[in-house]
């Protein structure tokens, strides 16, 4: 890729992730509340109504709407990253959709520890509307056959790593699995492999040093999302 190319889908990809994080932020901060709560509805400041359009502040004490520019940020980068690997792709729409979901989701499981079905569910049929563009695009019916297969395969995986877990992993970690693995297994059953290696491995190390430096206690409960869906961005990338 030229310099010129490279440096048109990262304007490209930051311009488009932040735009999708602000349009998201809303929607995080509603979202970001413990599972079996009603959605929230109110500023945490002041009480005031969350804005119903765009916004980063809330309206009445100017409040940030969740943690300032992380979402805007993080989702423009990431994108940025996908554009500069994948740039031209007809796939990378739905790489990018995913990573656009992945960050919000990892927003609200930081906050408290849940991946909202309100957005895990919806994303499986955008996404294989977008892979079976692709797949017309490019006459790539075996990648997205294998797409398909690799999401029910790690699916299930997780859901029998959920079951045996007592818990530790809980039904949105199986949702977002299934998730990760159509894009992963788009591009090769090797890499849905390292994909799912790498989240596990990446959850293993952090939460030891976490450990080590008694951040958090051996019965501590931990967000496995964001390491699922950082492994997942690297196995894509390294693809």
């Amino acid at each position: 890729m030229s310099l010129t190319m490279a440096a048109i889908w990262a304007v490209t990809g930051t311009a488009a992730g932040t735009a999708a994080g602000l349009a998201l932020r809303g929607e995080v901060v509603r979202l970001s509340v413990p599972a079996g709560q009603p959605l929230e509805t109110s500023c945490g400041a002041c009480a005031a109504p969350l804005p119903d359009q765009v916004a980063l502040r809330c309206h009445a004490c100017s409040r940030w709407l969740g943690p300032p520019l992380a979402l805007e940020l993080t989702t423009a980068a990431v994108v940025s990253l996908l554009l500069l690997r994948f740039g031209g792709q007809p796939f990378v729409g739905a790489f990018a959709y995913l990573a656009v979901i992945g960050v919000a989701l990892t927003q609200v499981d930081v906050a408290v520890q849940r991946l909202p079905d309100r957005l895990t569910l919806p994303a499986y049929p955008a996404l294989l509307v977008l892979l079976a563009s692709a797949a017309v695009a490019q006459d790539e019916w075996g990648a997205f056959a294998r797409a398909v297969l690799g999401a029910l395969a790690i699916g299930a995986s997780y859901l029998i790593l959920a079951i045996a877990s007592g818990g530790q992993l809980g039904g949105g970690d199986v949702k977002l699995a299934g998730l990760t693995g159509l894009v992963l297994g788009w591009l090769s059953w090797h890499t849905l492999i390292a994909g799912a290696c790498a989240g596990f491995a990446l959850a293993g190390l952090i939460s030891a040093v976490l450990l080590i430096t008694r951040r958090i206690s051996r019965r501590d409960p931990i967000s496995f999302g964001p390491y699922l869906l950082a492994g997942a961005l690297l196995a894509v990338l390294a693809a």
